[in-house]
């Protein structure tokens, strides 16, 4: 991995932790696995259409109180491993700030956004006889 990119992660990672209260050795490899609970209960469709929805993933799941467990996965960096260059990686980590500061406007009442708010299952209703 390239150094800048290393720093660039290090810095995003213990960053995110921090604000949300959570310990992760790395939040950016782009491996996720979610439940079907989850993703029923997370407004997931609110989200960035880019690289920065897998940050706007976990950090849902966090403020809405969702089980969030690191796996450890081996991950070889190379030339041809990643479409992010310079300045996508500068425009992904200005998005993920963006996004852990809206969450914790929420979490604080300041901004409220539907975006962290658990989505609510609406059951069928009952027919009368």
């Amino acid at each position: 991995m390239p150094r800048w990119k290393y720093a660039a992660n290090r810095f995003l990672t213990v960053v995110e932790c921090r604000a949300l209260g959570v310990e992760f050795a790395e939040l950016h490899t782009g491996y996720r696995a979610y439940s079907r609970d989850m993703l029923l209960g997370v407004p997931f469709l609110r989200n960035a259409l880019d690289f920065s929805f897998d940050s706007e993933m976990l950090f849902q799941a966090i403020s809405l109180g969702f089980r969030v467990t690191e796996v450890p996965v081996r991950t070889i960096y190379h030339d041809d491993a990643s479409s992010v260059d310079f300045r996508n990686g500068v425009i992904y980590g200005t998005k993920t700030l963006v996004a852990l500061a809206r969450v914790k406007l929420h979490q604080a009442g300041v901004w409220r956004s539907r975006k962290y708010e658990r989505v609510v299952k609406h059951e069928k209703p009952e027919v009368a006889a």
